[in-house]
């Protein structure tokens, strides 16, 4: 028997989300929750559950949570979240596509999600509440710290590091053993 799990916010972010732990198979989705009570139309026809204020509540019946909100402009509101679920002792797993390629020899922490076809080979250590996009490639001892989101097609080289709550856009790619603090504007080089 599958293990239910809500799902914290009920965008776009959210329907990739869903299709990964679909595809994936070992939880099944018990519904969304929201900041407010009419702010979601069923996502992908799982059903609006609750709302934030009720989480405490519904630890009751749940035991897995994941955070499924964005990270473009801001990761406050993943970050907020996320510590939310810990302190309400909710199991947040690590979520990784069928379809990608994660190294025996990686480490990813709790809360992190990664999609479909990306690539992360060995000595990578990805932290906790991260996403790893769609074809993004983390090569080598690519160390990459909590909360951060490498989005679709980005590429780090060995040896990189990226620094807490950074995000990295789509189509950049890294020279190896740089530091990432911080915001990269989609197809950019870091040197």
């Amino acid at each position: 028997m599958k293990k239910e799990i809500i799902l914290l916010g009920g965008g776009g972010h959210c329907k990739s989300v869903i299709d990964v732990i679909e595809q994936a198979g070992e939880f099944r989705v018990a519904g969304i929750i929201e900041k407010f009570v009419g702010e979601s139309s069923p996502v992908l026809g799982y059903e609006l559950i609750g709302v934030d204020d009720e989480l405490e509540k519904l630890r009751q019946k749940y035991e897995y949570a994941f955070v499924t909100i964005g990270h473009i402009h801001s990761n406050s509101v993943r970050v907020k979240l996320f510590k939310k679920l810990k302190e309400l002792d909710f199991t947040v797993p690590t979520i990784i596509s069928p379809l990608a390629y994660v190294s025996k020899h990686a480490t990813l922490q709790e809360g992190t999600v990664v999609m479909h076809h990306a690539l992360i080979n060995a000595g990578v250590k990805v932290g906790k509440n991260c996403i790893i996009n769609s074809k993004a490639l983390l090569e080598h001892d690519v160390l990459i710290e909590d909360n951060v989101h490498i989005s679709t097609n980005a590429t780090l080289n060995g040896s990189v590091r990226v620094k807490a709550n950074s995000f990295v856009g789509s189509s950049s790619v890294t020279k190896e053993g740089v530091l990432i603090d911080g915001f990269v504007k989609m197809g950019s080089v870091i040197k």
